[in-house]
């Protein structure tokens, strides 16, 4: 191979710049990969959108799982909620700073759902977390902590970031939804159902912080 010092300087300084401008395409491009997801944004300010990498990035869950490129919209909503492909989120909730990573979590863990974990394994998931039924549509009507798939998200939440300032702990959310299964019996399912690469990281360890107060509630979270 011929060294970039073996290069004419006309030639050497084409290449460089060149290289210089596939980094920058890489830094500008608006989407994450790897472990912190595949994501684009569509709204927010810089400081909301520094929010939903800083929530994925704490997590040792391994988000990059999920090869398909998730549409994050910030605006106002009622309710922060996921459907296949998208994620919304409030604004108001991003601007918090860290009380909103558990949200983002929360979030992206229904996109787990709806692309990684096996729809056969749903009725054994849902019995290993205690839920009445899986989801919405399901058995419509009931409340979200009884939904399985809700179990789920929050749980993925707690288990791969246990945090004192985690707004999915157990203490946080009503209705026990993050609370079915211990977050080490929780990620020994995760990888029984998607391998060992779904952790990045050694599990998380709670922070020394004493916890915030919240201003804002996360028990009326639904992702339909």
């Amino acid at each position: 191979m011929i060294g970039s010092e073996q290069l004419p300087a006309a030639r050497r300084r084409i290449v460089l710049g060149a290289v210089a401008v596939a980094i920058g395409a890489l830094l500008h491009a608006g989407t994450a990969f790897a472990s912190g997801g595949n994501y684009v944004f569509e709204g927010g300010t810089p400081y909301e959108q520094q929010q939903v990498r800083d929530a994925l990035n704490a997590s040792s869950f391994n988000w990059g799982l999920v090869t398909e490129q998730i549409t994050i919209v910030i605006a106002p909503v009622a309710v922060d909620e996921s459907i296949p492909g998208e994620i919304f989120l409030d604004p108001d909730l991003l601007d918090a700073g860290e009380f909103s990573w558990g949200v983002v979590q929360n979030e992206y863990a229904n996109q787990v759902d709806f692309f990684l974990l096996p729809k056969e394994d749903d009725a054994m998931v849902n019995g290993a977390l205690g839920g009445t039924a899986w989801c919405y549509g399901d058995e419509p009507g009931l409340k979200l902590e009884q939904y399985g798939c809700e179990r789920f998200a929050s749980t993925l939440a707690w288990s791969y970031w246990q945090s004192s300032q985690n707004c999915m702990q157990p203490s946080e959310v009503a209705g026990a939804v993050s609370a079915a299964m211990a977050p080490a019996a929780f990620r020994a399912l995760i990888a029984t159902l998607l391998g060992s690469a779904a952790q990045t990281t050694a599990a998380p360890i709670g922070t020394v912080r004493a916890p915030v107060h919240r201003t804002r509630t996360t028990a009326a979270l639904r992702r339909r």
